[in-house]
């Protein structure tokens, strides 16, 4: 307890300092010199989950390179920082701390993983800084304060799409379900909560829940467990990683039953980890490149010019994101924290890849949700659930 108390009694501390320097700058926080607004940018471009950030960031890069073809916003160039959390939340803190302090955003894009968002956007919060979540999708992120947005939908809704799915998808009509959870993951906790509260609603029965922590390498204990109760699906809301080392040692424990999860699966990683092994699983996700909406192809077309590969939804998401913001700087009358959160607010009906996004009072994003089911090692669009 003691150990707590100082460690809390630090963070105040250092909370204050910030802000003391925060408020001594303040006259100098433009975003940037005469010339250009800086805004930043923190995500995992290192550590077991590094295709989140890299295409989250190769995304919002994209974005940026357009709007200052076509001039920037007000005469001034867009530049973008961007700092490694390397997947850890004291990371993530720190880079965020620096963005805002040293570096002197106007806004703050990330993170992707719900415990990360979690870890920065208090401090995005404290300093007055708007900061917009790309797809991290646990409640409680934007739940910090008026300042903290996100672009893609909650786990509420994507917890609901997985269990109707289950339930009612020709080839399914799951009625047993197994959960296997990350147990230190806010977003995997949440998203099991919302599917198994909705899976239930809809008649079925959850018949085995099992935990893991994210970066264990052996499953066989709690996948034994599970092949006992011969479920007809079994939900995995984890992150690709872990997601694929559970289907191959699934395959080689013959529990020969279909996986699902949700956008936490999204990357290329997870069909060169699982291989044959999770081909027929499905997930939910934020748009399929499959989409033949011309919006969609176009922003396929430049990325993959760009990086000789298929986007995935994180970097549509980072794209997305980056695109409200600065839509909401053209509109703003001044780049200050208030002022620019007041215009993010007002975002309705906005033309995303990932779809029609309106920002509704929670500062959350009202948007469909897809399901994909993975064919060879790859993504391939299955339906659309309306929100």
């Amino acid at each position: 307890m003691a150990k707590s108390l100082n460690a809390r009694i630090h963070s105040m501390v250092w909370m204050a300092v910030i802000s003391a320097v925060v408020g001594l700058s303040g006259c100098q926080q433009n975003g940037g010199d005469a010339d250009e607004i800086l805004i930043g940018h923190f995500g995992s471009l290192t550590g077991s989950e590094a295709t989140f950030g890299k295409s989250t960031d190769n995304g919002i890069i994209l974005a940026v390179e357009e709007i200052n073809a076509t001039g920037g916003i007000r005469g001034k160039k867009v530049r973008l920082i961007t700092y490694d959390d390397k997947g850890e939340a004291r990371e993530a803190g720190t880079a965020v701390t620096r963005l805002i302090t040293k570096d002197q955003v106007v806004a703050v894009l990330g993170e992707v993983a719900s415990g990360l968002s979690l870890a920065g956007a208090p401090v995005c919060q404290e300093n007055g800084i708007p900061m917009i979540s790309p797809s991290s999708t646990n409640p409680k992120v934007t739940q910090v304060g008026d300042m903290i947005f996100r672009v893609c939908f909650i786990d509420p809704f994507q917890g609901s799409v997985c269990a109707k799915f289950a339930r009612e998808h020709e080839g399914l009509k799951a009625a047993k379900a197994a959960i296997l959870t990350d147990q230190a993951s806010p977003y995997s906790v949440g998203l099991q909560e919302e599917f198994e509260k909705a899976f239930v609603a809809l008649g079925g029965t959850v018949v085995s829940k099992q935990t893991y922590q994210g970066g264990d390498q052996d499953f066989s204990a709690q996948l034994t467990a599970i092949r006992g109760e011969a479920p007809d699906i079994l939900f995995v809301p984890g992150y690709y990683t872990d997601v694929g080392n559970i289907a191959l040692q699934a395959e080689k424990l013959q529990l020969k039953v279909p996986m699902l999860g949700g956008d936490g699966w999204d990357s290329s990683k997870l069909g060169e980890i699982a291989g044959k092994a999770i081909d027929g699983c499905f997930y939910s996700n934020h748009y399929s490149h499959e989409d033949p909406n011309p919006r969609v192809q176009e922003f396929i077309r430049k990325y993959n010019e760009k990086h000789s590969q298929t986007p995935d939804g994180l970097a549509a998401l980072g794209y997305d994101a980056a695109r409200i913001l600065f839509e909401a700087m053209k509109r703003t009358e001044s780049l200050k924290g208030a002022d620019l959160a007041a215009e993010l607010s007002k975002t309705k009906d906005f033309d995303g890849v990932t779809g029609k996004i309106s920002i509704n009072e929670e500062r959350n994003a009202v948007k469909p949700a897809v399901i994909l089911q993975m064919k060879d090692g790859k993504p391939s669009y299955v339906s659309t659930i309306q929100p």
